[in-house]
């Protein structure tokens, strides 16, 4: 027997966050635009701050972070629920209360400075692996470290760093003579930050070391175990990625079938039209499977079995998917959906990183057949 239903409090929590989205965060979406088309941020730190405050007075902080650190220590299917529940606005907004898993490995001085400011809030970390030739051939990467007394001396350049303009300490991988090693490093030691243009609003920055000098305890783990903490980060939730799409691509189907039955054309609705028809009817499918799959993800990750393949196939699908269903949106609102008036074409270039960052289309597609052609994963269902 298969049984799709969730919990009572999987339900509760899911409908919690929807009304959460609905009250505090979709109201936003018209300034958030007029903020971004103006070249403002759409939300401010304090802002998103504040948010995150009024929902820790509803219990809602720490969604993955185990409840002796004051998390909710929810599990992955719930999780995922609140991640495609937030997807449904362009708003950008994380529960507070959580911090970098590999963060969890620190001893307890590195835990007292790092760890639990930025569970608070008080500290934002930033992961640094990607470098100018190293993206996702982790191994390539070239930053190095060397001894110095009680101290390493970091240099190199790491790019495409998320929150690496915002980020008050890094997590910094480089090249020592044991192997690669994973540093935490204050900004006042000395790194420098610039922000990188892109199409969309993700924001990332290039860091820049430049004889970075960093005391021997900041080491995080054990000199020459960081590409095990970094393969640990990247894949600490690849499913969450795929799960926000889905309510992303809930909002613009939404969007969809509002504007067919209500444009009309020739004098018939655009929802008469078979053309329409079918790209609602194929954005409504895929979107289920969407679900499926990641939740089938989010479910091995909770029973502790070896995700790592459905979660591949959760990231490519879901990033494929998405970008295919906002097209046929965009082309149902026709000139109207290329405007920045209104979110489609705003979503159109958020959703078209979800098939770069974090393991790009043709990496996956790397991982899934891989596994396949070498007989680590079978190709019957895997339950």
């Amino acid at each position: 027997m298969v049984d799709f239903a969730l919990s009572d409090e999987q339900r509760a929590v899911r409908d919690w966050v929807r009304t959460f989205v609905e009250r505090e965060l979709v109201p936003l979406e018209p300034e958030v635009l007029r903020r971004e088309r103006s070249g403002e941020p759409g939300i401010t730190r304090e802002e998103s701050r504040a948010l995150q405050l009024k929902a820790r007075e509803s219990g809602f902080w720490g969604i993955l972070t185990p409840e002796e650190y004051g998390g909710m220590g929810l599990g992955a299917i719930t999780a995922s629920l609140l991640e495609a529940e937030l997807g449904r606005t362009f708003v950008p907004f994380r529960f507070g209360g959580a911090a970098d898993n590999i963060l969890f490995h620190g001893n307890s001085q590195q835990k007292e400075r790092y760890l639990l400011p930025t569970i608070e809030g008080e500290r934002i970390s930033c992961f640094a692996i990607t470098e100018p030739g190293a993206g996702s051939d982790a191994r390539a990467i070239r930053t190095s470290a060397r001894r110095d007394g009680d101290h390493w001396v970091i240099n190199g350049e790491k790019t495409f760093i998320t929150q690496g303009n915002e980020a008050d300490f890094v997590m910094v991988f480089a090249v020592a003579e044991e192997g690669v090693t994973c540093f935490l490093v204050d900004r006042d030691m000395g790194w420098k930050s610039e922000p990188i243009q892109t199409m969309g609003q993700w924001g990332p920055a290039a860091l820049v070391f430049d004889d970075v000098r960093v005391p021997a305890e900041n080491v995080l783990g054990e000199v020459g175990g960081g590409f095990a903490l970094a393969l640990q980060w990247i894949g600490q939730g690849r499913y969450l990625l795929p799960s926000r799409a889905i309510g992303s691509c809930e909002r613009l189907i939404e969007m969809a079938v509002a504007q067919a039955n209500s444009r009309t054309t020739f004098g018939e609705p655009l929802a008469e039209r078979q053309a329409i028809q079918w790209m609602v009817a194929d954005s409504v499918v895929e979107l289920q499977a969407l679900r499926l799959l990641v939740l089938h993800a989010a479910w091995q990750v909770e029973a502790g079995h070896d995700s790592r393949q459905a979660q591949s196939i959760a990231k490519l699908y879901g990033g494929v998917k998405a970008n295919e269903i906002v097209d046929r949106v965009l082309q149902i609102h026709g000139g109207m959906g290329y405007t920045r008036e209104l979110p489609i074409e705003r979503w159109y270039r958020e959703l078209r990183l979800l098939r770069i960052y974090e393991g790009t289309d043709e990496i996956q597609r790397r991982t899934i057949a891989r596994n396949v052609l070498k007989g680590h994963v079978p190709v019957s269902a895997q339950f």
